[in-house]
């Protein structure tokens, strides 16, 4: 009968496929506060989250949901409320004395255009600094039909 075992079991969240923890590492390593885009069914979350020993630490949060309040009658998990939440997290950043990020997409996969980069498109618009390429944004074009709301975000 063996004495040791050689198989290590992986994270749960490794198994279930919900963390990447390599890409996780390097997001880390930077020391900046991380903007992070997530998904649901019909809503987006965009955080501002800071790295703490004792667990990360939510400072700035915005929802979709909170998009009705100020104004805004589309539906709420299309690219152009993707754009207005990433542009409240920006706003609410500043205000927090947030300057910079890096972009956690987590598990999605980076497509050029998609609605994650228009969440980063938003929080760039606002005046958040977050380093990435001009090329993988959206149109600024597609984003004008919500002008109304995003002077009242101002």
């Amino acid at each position: 009968m063996a004495s040791t075992t050689t198989y290590n079991v992986a994270k749960r969240r490794k198994r279930e496929g919900k963390t990447n923890y390599k890409k996780r590492l390097t997001l880390l390593l930077s020391h900046k506060p991380r903007l992070v885009v997530r998904k649901s069914n019909k809503n987006y979350t965009v955080q501002v989250i800071e790295y703490q020993k004792e667990g990360d630490r939510v400072l700035v949060s915005a929802t979709s949901k909170e998009l009705a309040a100020l104004g805004y009658k589309g539906h709420c998990g299309n690219s152009k409320a993707a754009y207005l939440v990433g542009y409240l997290a920006g706003k609410r950043a500043l205000k927090n004395k947030v300057e910079s990020a890096v972009l956690d997409m987590g598990m999605v996969s980076a497509v050029l255009g998609s609605v994650a980069f228009a969440a980063l498109r938003g929080a760039v618009d606002a005046g958040l600094d977050v380093p990435h390429n001009e090329e993988i944004l959206p149109a600024a074009e597609s984003f004008s039909e919500v002008d109304a709301v995003k002077k009242k975000i101002s």
